[in-house]
């Protein structure tokens, strides 16, 4: 017979299923996958291990693995366990005998699929929330360790009188809790519907009762406890309003109760709070009762009174009673703010002095000599000169300089202690002559010496190093040079092994070193090899020949990683700067305890206010820079070895309850502060970041009274920096300054406040920023009369541009090819007036570094543009000369770059009755006046055979002057070089430029 199959006759083909050496090879994959993913996870969790035991903050590590993993499966399992009970619950409760209807047949195919694997269905549904409950429990690990740890503040909010520290350290973790019951309860009640309804216990289309009475006794005890959460946050929602952020339009951020919430919010809450405790006693009565009805009515009121009560009825109170009379109604309130901000952001001693911002001095020579003494007027700004060091002290392209450097102090040979602009010469992957991984790894591993310069004085436009060269020498005491550990050192270095390290390179040839420090991670052991080549997705670490006994690996380099890996639990400031100390090299880092929970006080965002011109350029932000908070202290002090990569960490906030709390978690990890060196102390100064937040709060919270806060008058702003375009906020300085009733100068961080949309100046700011001083963090406030019209930086600058003949000289200055720089500008009180100086820096021709070549000095109305910082004092103040310079002043800013000015270093030669050095000075001035005419007329030729007449004269006079036994002539003033102080010629080796002779205009 025909087959009627309509398929092929014949035996049937196996088609789709592979062979058993195919299965073999797809089974051997899949185990290998599995194991390379487990060998992954174990060598990220292995190499952390490694790396927290060889810092020797191992603890940190466990004590944050341990707590993680209790919270993940202390929360996960209570979530797994809430909805497995309650799914198991509601197919217990199931009825006997589904209804006869189209529903229940439809739903009985879905109960008879799954009815094989309800077991595995149960465990994986619960598995998964559980997981996910218990990750998220896990991330809140510093919630845990707050709570459990937490220490009182010893300070009371003034509306519950509760202590700080249930606000900083309780209310989190109670809202977490409440959090996480809301989760498992709506997870809970989902999955209970959804069983109550697959097995028939819940109805939708089918006749009769809609849900049995042993679901409607489940969910209404599901429901029953969701209201009594509600509740809970009901009643913690009223201490929530002394830390809860809102916008008033009469102070723009606002934290804390407010008039409404007082009188309106708080009595709402507490209403709330007891309506809903009813209703949930209403839904547990279901049990008994069988109905929904109360409940249901029960419910709908607590909805309705959420509406009135919670919302319609604060919105008329704001309405009709506060907005009429705001000043009056909220004074009371902002007072409260007002402490609490000043206290959290540790602003409440600030002193704020009337300041009357002009002079009545008429005598122009004591003016001239207590600017000789009002400050150490820094000319080299760190923020400009980064790049003349490194073309000066590069010495091998394979070394480079941050873009800031820091500002510090040192002792002079003569005792003096001197501000120093500092940086490392550290190593710079781009530079090296080849890349490859054995160079960048193995052989190019660390950067070579410090290089200092004196912060007051210039030599020819250039710093006046007094640390310098390679291998570093100067006045610095002996120190270790090599700096394995910078901010620049961003990549991973494998040392002490067999292959052999650049040391540096001299006129000999190039130096080799291996590594003798205990920094870093033994890879002598295989399965260490084995775990860094997968943790670093390089297998030559696996492999290489280069790797042997002895071999470390170093990462993790730059400061501030690796104190935020030993101390998560801190924000670290944006910028580290090194120092000298004790013959090592250290990174100094800043540290801060914050938290957002300080009632009352006003928040701040710390990427914004920590902005300003330089961070925005250099991306030197705060460590988790978008945290709110409102509360804040510079609790630590750290310090990492630029050789040995070692951290320590110094309890500076002795009273800090945050700290004491982490201190409390994370045991022996910080130091306490007697540990700080004599010699650390001495160069340990007050963090940017922390000044800039304060300032930041100071234009506002400067003033003490509710009701002048209210009518905003007192707002100030910072201003924008005026010396660049990026319209971001201007830095503040660190200065070494005498502020008005002082003997003495302080070194000093200050800044400059204008008011709220305009360009005068309102204020000039300082801290005291020295830690060996008694005065250390007194903020000082010098407040401009409102009625006078004071410049602000931005006018002085304008003022400094629109000059006549300023803005002549600055066109010439950028004949050809050269560009102007301006430096910090630096706002110094002086006799009741405000004396400005700002550096003007020339990049000019074939030279790719600025060099000083004008000084630009304003007060009084009067403004100086001269080539040396005294001579633009004498100018402003109409004198010839002063008993008295400032420190730095005699070092000479003349041009050697084209229109840069002939300026003298300030030291005249001295006078001679040698006929041969009378006509050799005649010589020498006449040179002198014909190069200032081709430098106004623009005649760079005429001006250049002018310099060469003028150093001839010079050199003649020298020479005859030597020969009849006299003095020399001096600094060679008004040599187109620039004259140096005593103190500039001291280091004329590094003062040499490397990049050949100088070049016109």
């Amino acid at each position: 017979m025909p087959d009627r199959g309509g398929g092929p006759t014949g035996p049937r083909m196996r088609v789709g299923r592979p062979s058993r050496r195919a299965r073999t090879l797809l089974m051997t994959l899949g185990v290998l996958a599995v194991l390379g993913m487990v060998f992954a996870m174990f060598a990220g969790f292995w190499t952390d291990w490694l790396w927290y035991r060889s810092v020797h903050y191992s603890s940190v590590f466990t004590t944050t693995l341990w707590t993680k993993i209790g919270l993940f499966f202390v929360f996960g399992l209570l979530m797994a366990a809430a909805v497995g009970l309650n799914i198991w619950l509601a197919h217990r409760l199931r009825p006997p005998l589904s209804a006869m209807s189209v529903e229940q047949q439809s739903l009985d195919r879905y109960r008879m699929s799954i009815a094989p694997y309800k077991k595995w269905l149960l465990c994986g549904i619960t598995a998964l929330v559980g997981l996910i409950a218990g990750a998220s429990a896990a991330s809140e690990w510093r919630t845990w360790l707050m709570w459990v740890n937490g220490v009182a503040f010893g300070k009371t909010d003034p509306q519950f009188h509760l202590d700080v520290s249930f606000y900083a350290f309780d209310l989190p973790w109670y809202r977490f809790l409440l959090g996480f019951g809301f989760a498992a309860t709506i997870l809970s009640l989902i999955a209970a519907v959804l069983t109550h309804y697959l097995y028939g216990g819940l109805r939708v289309t089918s006749p009769g009762a809609r849900a049995t009475a042993a679901a409607t006794g489940h969910l209404s005890v599901l429901l029953g406890v969701f209201v009594t959460l509600k509740a809970v946050a009901y009643w913690l929602d009223r201490y929530g309003l002394a830390v809860k952020s809102s916008d008033f339009k009469a102070t723009g951020n606002w934290t804390g109760l407010r008039y409404v919430d007082a009188n309106a919010y708080l009595p709402a809450k507490t209403i709330l709070f007891c309506i809903a405790v009813i209703c949930a006693v209403l839904f547990f009565a279901t049990l008994w009762r069988r109905t929904w009805q109360l409940p249901v009515i029960g419910f709908g009121l607590m909805v309705l009174s959420a509406i009135l009560i919670g919302g319609l009825y604060p919105a008329i109170v704001q309405k009709f009673q506060v907005e009429p009379n705001e000043q009056a109604k909220e004074a009371a309130y902002v007072q409260k703010n007002l402490e609490a901000t000043r206290e959290a952001y540790d602003i409440d001693d600030t002193k704020v002095t009337d300041y009357a911002g002009t002079s009545d001095t008429q005598d122009k020579t004591k003016l001239r000599d207590a600017a000789a003494d009002a400050a150490s007027y820094r000319l080299m700004d760190p923020n400009i000169v980064s790049p003349t060091f490194e073309q000066l002290q590069q010495v091998r392209n394979y070394y480079g300089f941050p873009s800031n450097l820091a500002v510090d102090r040192y002792k002079t040979k003569d005792g003096k202690v001197q501000d120093t602009v500092i940086g490392l010469r550290e190593l710079n992957l781009a530079g090296i002559p080849k890349n490859n991984w054995i160079n960048d790894h193995f052989r190019y591993t660390h950067g070579y010496g410090v290089v200092a310069a004196k912060g007051t004085e210039a030599d020819e436009g250039r710093p006046v190093f007094t640390e310098y060269n390679l291998p570093s020498t100067g006045d610095l005491p002996r120190y270790e040079q090599r700096i394995y550990y910078g901010e620049k050192t961003t990549t991973y270095s494998i040392v002490g092994g067999p292959q052999k390290e650049i040391d540096y390179s001299d006129d000999t040839g190039e130096k080799t070193t291996s590594y003798k420090g205990n920094s870093g991670v033994s890879l002598a052991n295989p399965l260490n090899r084995a775990a860094y080549a997968m943790a670093f997705n390089e297998p030559q670490i696996l492999y290489s020949g280069a790797i042997g006994d002895g071999s470390r690996i170093l990462y993790n380099r730059t400061p501030k990683q690796r104190v935020e890996a030993v101390a998560p639990w801190l924000t670290i400031d944006g910028v580290s700067y090194p120092a000298v100390v004790d013959g090592r090299v250290q990174w100094i880092v800043d540290a801060y305890t914050t938290t957002n929970g300080y009632p009352y006080s006003s928040r701040t965002t710390l990427g914004d206010t920590t902005l300003d011109s330089l961070t925005a350029a250099n991306n030197q932000r705060v460590v988790a820079q978008q945290n709110q908070v409102n509360y804040i202290r510079n609790s630590v002090k750290a310090t990492v070895d630029a050789y040995t990569g070692e951290v320590k960490l110094y309890q500076w906030d002795t009273q800090d309850p945050v700290l004491k709390t982490w201190m409390k978690a994370f045991p022996g990890t910080v130091e306490p502060k007697k540990d700080i060196s004599p010699e650390l102390l001495s160069h340990i100064r007050y963090p940017q970041d922390l000044f800039k937040v304060q300032r930041e709060l100071l234009t506002r919270y400067h003033v003490t009274d509710a009701q002048t806060f209210l009518s905003g008058s007192e707002v100030w702003q910072i201003p924008n920096d005026p010396t660049n375009r990026s319209g971001d906020a201007v830095p503040p300085y660190y200065l070494s300054l005498k502020m008005p009733g002082e003997s003495s100068q302080t070194f000093s961080l200050t800044t400059t406040m204008t008011p709220n949309g305009r360009d005068n100046l309102s204020a000039f700011m300082t801290v005291a920023a020295d830690a060996n001083t008694s005065d250390y963090g007194k903020i000082s406030i010098l407040k401009l009369p409102t009625g006078k019209t004071i410049d602000g930086p931005k006018r002085v600058q304008s003022q400094f541009n629109s000059e006549p003949s300023i803005a002549e000289s600055i066109r010439l200055l950028k004949g050809g090819d050269s560009e102007v720089e301006y430096g910090n500008l630096l706002t110094v009180p002086l006799d009741g007036g405000l004396l400005y100086v700002e550096p003007v820096y020339l990049r000019g021709g074939g030279l790719k570094y600025p060099l000083l070549r004008k000084v630009l000095v304003t007060y009084g109305g009067n403004t100086a543009f001269e080539d040396t910082l005294d001579k633009a004092l004498n100018k402003v103040f109409g004198t010839e000369g002063s008993a008295t310079e400032p420190p730095g002043t005699g070092s000479g800013t003349g041009s050697d770059t084209g229109g840069g000015g002939t300026g003298s270093g300030g030291n005249n030669p001295p006078p001679s009755n040698n006929p041969t050095v009378q006509e050799a000075l005649k010589d020498a001035q006449k040179a002198f006046e014909d190069g200032q005419t081709a430098l106004k007329n623009g005649d760079w030729q005429a001006y250049g055979q002018a310099q060469k007449d003028l150093q001839d004269a010079l050199k003649k006079a020298e020479d005859a002057q030597a020969q009849a036994g006299k003095p020399g002539a001096g600094g060679k003033n008004g040599d187109g070089k620039g004259g140096a102080s005593p103190g500039a010629s001291a280091s004329p080796t590094p003062n040499s430029s490397p990049s050949g002779s100088p070049s016109g205009g």
